[in-house]
């Protein structure tokens, strides 16, 4: 199992600290992604799956990519080397603000009025989703922790998990979707379909319309990702189906270190084992590619019209 991505070396990849030592900061920055989200929401094309409203890893941070607005577009940038929130304009117009300890509802106002201040009017739904408590963001002054620190080293995990899920996402020549960064659920992502549909979800996330899970579940998938670890403690990786096919808790994924967490339904491989590992990249490749293929045999996806090989050039 190969990549063509380079970063093998253990001390490319940072370590992070469980999630407890870095919870309120970790909370902090999921709710201003999301206040982000929303934006992005509120403008962009409704792309199924949520497509049109996810960010991108970038050199610096996380972006919006460009959001349509009149006659030109905007993006919101989360540059996590300067720590600044970024928008910029098609019009040429720059503004930012300095990333730091302060409240959500602060953070909410900022922005709010740093569009305004560049001409740009927009309504929200300004309250959190796949949360247990959902406070409005301009009630929120619990959550105002910023450790800089912690939050580049997270991001330079995304970077890494990016460049290999995009060559993963190479091999698979049926749907498939970007490699993105979910602010609901605070994770980098990506998922292949089989081509068939699914059974209605259920449903059940917080704070989110069932319509909204459902569209997410229209279609069998395979999907895999990374997140700070909620429900489980550290950061990890992680991998499930939908529907769920009989059989795959108990398939035997790699590296060693993954295993099937019972209450979450996820095949997780914890990413201290992917930093820690003799070659990360080619351990973080070879857990995406047996999950995927627990997934695909069990659920008898028609796998020579789906998948390629791909040749080093």
């Amino acid at each position: 199992m190969t990549t063509r991505y380079a970063v093998n070396a253990r001390s490319a990849w940072p370590k992070l600290p469980l999630l407890e030592d870095w919870q309120d900061t970790c909370t902090t920055f999921h709710m201003w992604t999301q206040v982000i989200g929303k934006i992005r929401l509120a403008l962009s094309p409704d792309i199924n799956h949520c497509w049109g409203s996810t960010f991108y890893v970038t050199t610096r941070g996380l972006t919006t990519s460009p959001i349509p607005y009149g006659t030109l577009t905007f993006a919101i940038d989360f540059d996590f080397i300067a720590h600044v929130l970024r928008i910029t304009t098609s019009s040429g117009a720059d503004q930012a603000f300095a990333l730091e300890p302060m409240s959500v509802a602060s953070f909410y106002r900022k922005t709010m009025q740093t569009l305004s201040e560049l001409g740009i009017e927009v309504k929200i739904l300004a309250r959190p989703v796949e949360v247990e408590v959902a406070i409005p963001f301009e009630q929120d002054d619990q959550h105002a922790s910023y450790d800089a620190d912690t939050v580049a080293r997270f991001w330079h995990v995304l970077v890494h998990a990016d460049c290999i899920f995009k060559d993963f996402r190479a091999r698979f020549i049926g749907k498939v979707s970007p490699v993105q960064f979910f602010w609901g659920g605070i994770d980098l992502a990506v998922t292949r379909f089989s081509g068939r549909t699914a059974p209605k979800h259920p449903g059940g996330a917080p704070n989110v319309a069932i319509r909204v899970t459902q569209d997410a579940y229209s279609h069998e998938v395979s999907s895999a990702g990374f997140w700070p670890g909620m429900g489980l403690g550290e950061a990890a990786f992680y991998a499930y189906a939908y529907p769920f096919p009989a059989g795959f808790d108990k398939y035997p994924v790699q590296p060693a270190a993954a295993y099937f967490h019972d209450q979450l339904r996820f095949f997780i491989l914890p990413y201290e084992a992917v930093r820690t590992a003799e070659n990360p990249a080619q351990a973080l490749l070879l857990f995406l590619q047996t999950t995927y293929d627990a997934a695909a045999t069990l659920a008898n996806w028609d796998r020579p019209a789906l998948e390629r090989k791909i040749t080093q050039t």
